[in-house]
């Protein structure tokens, strides 16, 4: 019992694998369509080659980036609204320390890399909804 209760959750623990995605070059309105479709508050954006850094778009961005300033959603590309660069945290990152680097950059979610490869995403509710913290 005890050995279960001081056993380390890692990212890969709690991560999300379903990476829903999007190209830079897609405009708000798709961006937007593609989230209602999936259910889904962000978008990962594609890198453009590999020495490229994904980016992020979220519905905050849709709203900061074209309904306030009241932009037709068609005209306004996700490269122009997204977060980019994006932390990645290491799959096998302790989830206290996952928890601890997205609240210091200001982040919600990540994406999850293990060996340089992609394999899901990790949002902070999931670190406290999914792991019975309270």
């Amino acid at each position: 019992m005890a050995a279960e209760q001081n056993r380390i959750v890692r990212a890969r623990d709690v991560m999300s694998t379903r990476i829903i995605s999007i190209d830079g070059m897609a405009t708000a309105k798709e961006a937007a369509q593609k989230m209602k479709e999936e259910n889904v508050l962000s978008l990962l954006v594609s890198k453009r080659h590999e020495n490229d850094a994904w980016g992020l778009v979220a519905v905050q961005d849709l709203i900061t980036g074209v309904l306030i300033p009241a932009k037709k959603a068609e005209d306004v590309n996700v490269y122009e609204i997204m977060t980019k660069p994006i932390l990645s945290v290491p799959a096998d990152m302790d989830i206290r320390y996952v928890a601890r680097l997205l609240y210091r950059a200001n982040m919600r979610r990540a994406p999850v890399e293990d060996k340089g490869e992609l394999v899901g995403m990790i949002t902070l509710s999931a670190l406290v909804l999914e792991n019975e913290l309270f």
